[in-house]
Order: structure tokens, then sequence, then C-alpha cells
């Protein structure tokens, strides 16, 4: 059985690490780079970089805090955020990054998907959806939407059927947000979670709500993720990798040793 992982996630806008609630309120917490310092530093399996106002700002990514964050860390390092096609997946990762994160750009052009798998492989290529609960309908059997551009903008797409669609293009990776969970720290979209993972043979990454280190191990266990992404329960200081990691073992759920 694989190792599950813990992912801290370092949303960055103007060069700064913010947090929020359900993507509003966003206040300045630190600089990013001493962040992924010592998220590295404490054990994080991986770290996952997001540039949250590239896409909605049409702008592209900023290369030169992910060129510092990957001279500072040793751990797997995913960035997202204003990636529009093959010429800026290969500027991300000879910045330094082993994956790149792409949600609003696939929707737009679900191509990208198929030709950065083509280009670089399909463990390079995570595709970020963000989610939120809606009223059933035809267009979304699920009850949950895809929306993009931070969650500013709906799509139409059925969550469940946009997994499928990105598996099928080549996607590597699942980095499935829940927007009514996230920052609320009252824990993980476990039934959106579990529909996703069961619906597609790729890892799938659990983010929005981790509130205590109980909250991943519902993700990983009833929710079938792969890995749980952590933000404020760390970046606040409530809780170390180190000190969820110990109590996740404990609970008989496979995580990499800090020694």
């Amino acid at each position: 059985m694989l190792s599950k992982r813990i992912i801290p996630c370092l949303d960055v806008r103007d060069g700064r690490l913010t947090k929020g609630v359900k993507f509003k309120g966003n206040v300045d917490i630190g600089d990013p780079v001493d962040m992924a310092r010592f998220y590295s530093d404490e054990g994080a399996d991986e770290l996952v970089f997001y540039d949250i106002t590239a896409s909605s700002e049409d702008r592209g990514i900023m290369l030169r805090v992910v060129e510092e964050v990957a001279s500072k860390t040793f751990i797997p390092f995913s960035v997202g955020g204003g990636i529009r096609n093959v010429a800026d997946m290969r500027a991300v990762l000879l910045a330094g990054a082993e994956k790149i994160s792409v949600n609003s750009a696939a929707v737009r052009t679900p191509e990208i998907i198929s030709q950065g798998a083509a280009a670089f492989g399909s463990q390079c290529i995570v595709v970020g959806m963000d989610v939120l609960k809606v009223d059933t309908s035809q267009s979304i059997p699920s009850g949950y939407e895809v929306v993009i551009h931070g969650g500013r903008t709906p799509t139409g797409l059925d969550a469940l059927a946009w997994a499928g669609k990105v598996q099928e293009l080549g996607a590597g990776e699942i980095c499935l947000n829940s927007i009514d969970a996230d920052g609320t720290k009252e824990g993980y979209e476990l039934t959106l979670t579990r529909l996703i993972s069961e619906a597609v043979s790729i890892p799938v990454i659990a983010s929005g709500g981790a509130g205590k280190p109980e909250h991943l191990a519902d993700a990983l266990n009833q929710g079938l993720a792969s890995a749980a992404l952590v933000a404020s329960i760390v970046h606040f200081g409530e809780y170390s990798i180190r000190g969820i990691k110990d109590i996740l073992a404990d609970q008989g759920i496979k995580v990499r040793q800090v020694w």
C-alpha cells in the first residue's frame, strides 16, 4: 500500500502567502519561500503552490517566486495559476517545479491536458477542480459543479463527468477542492471526495476544510483520497506536519514518517 501524502498548500497573491475562507477575505500570512522551506524541513510529502489571481488577472505566473521556492525545498512541488499552454508548463518545470496544475485553462481548452501529458508525462499533470455543491439538474446530475477563476465563474460542468474526462485526456492526478468547505476548518467534503475517488483510477488529493487531524483521517479513509491538502491548520500553527503524521499513524494510516 502506498503511503498517504500530506501536502501544504501555498496560495500566493502579489508574491505573498495568503489565506481566506471560501476564496474570500484573504489575509497576508507571510513569505511563501520561508514557509515552503519550513514545511519541507517539517516532513511534508509535497507542496502545492498556487498563484491565485494569475488566471483572473489574465497574466503569467510569477516564475521568480517559483525558482526561489524550488531552490529552498527538497520535496516534489506543483505549481498552478496562469498556465495557459505547453510553453508555460515548460517554463514552470524549468523554474524547478516537478508538476504543473491546470484548472481554468483545462476547462477552457481541455487539450492542454493531453498536450502536457504528451510533452512531459502524465505524472507531471495535475488537474485542479474547484467545486461548488448546487441543486441537482439535468446538466449537473451529481449536484456538484466545477467553477473557475478562483470560484468566480460557474462552468456548467458536472464535477463527476469532468473528473472522468480529465483522466481520459491524460491527467496524472486530480486536486479536488470544495469551495463550500474551503477554509472553514469543519472537515473535507467527504461525499464529493469519495464520489470522485471511486470514479477515477488516478490519485485524488482532498482539499478544503481541514481543521484537525481527524479530518484528514476521514478524507483518506472514508473519502478514499490518496493525499490531503492542508493550509489554515498548519499556516497558523495549530498543528505541525509532524504532529499530524503521528496522529494519522496512530490511527493505522500509512504515512511517511518524519525522523
